[in-house]
């Protein structure tokens, strides 16, 4: 059997395992072995194919790798938590960084714990905020309408 065939063998081998793991490592392995097919051609050493082989493999791992990882990775989960983002919400339990800065609001009839970083003033209950973004489990709001009470005697 002639070396360009061993290598078209191995190429689409490591193209079978790479549909069968889907981990985008194993493509570079048969890119390389396609590529040293070819160059086998007209180089009839067996090591500097291997020496080719090993070079390309790693030079198309290592240099695709990090952009296949950007476009495979996955970090946030959508959820649709995050159509809130944008809404009103009712503060029902008062939000005061004196105390702890962590109070609760109510948007789109659930209850959620929720800080506000741009207001150094308490936000009393039954005032409206917006919800500005999604921290974790906690909302950051914005002031919207601060309800103020008049005390008469």
């Amino acid at each position: 059997m002639l070396a360009w065939q061993i290598w078209l063998i191995i190429a689409g081998l490591c193209l079978i395992i790479e549909i069968a793991t889907v981990g985008f490592l194993v493509f570079w392995l048969s890119v390389a072995a396609l590529i040293t097919s070819l160059l086998s051609l007209f180089i009839d050493s067996i090591v500097i194919q291997t020496a080719i082989f090993v070079i390309l493999s790693a030079i198309l791992v290592f240099l695709t790798r990090p952009f296949a990882k950007k476009i495979s990775s996955k970090d946030t989960l959508v959820t649709n938590a995050n159509s809130i983002v944008g809404k009103e919400a009712i503060v029902i339990k008062e939000i005061n960084k004196d105390v702890s800065n962590i109070g609760q609001v109510k948007v789109s009839g659930d209850v959620w714990s929720a800080i506000c970083n741009s207001s150094s003033d308490p936000i009393p209950v039954g005032s409206k905020v917006k919800v500005s973004k999604i921290d974790g489990v906690k909302l950051i709001v914005e002031p919207i309408e601060i309800k103020t009470e008049v005390l008469t005697k």
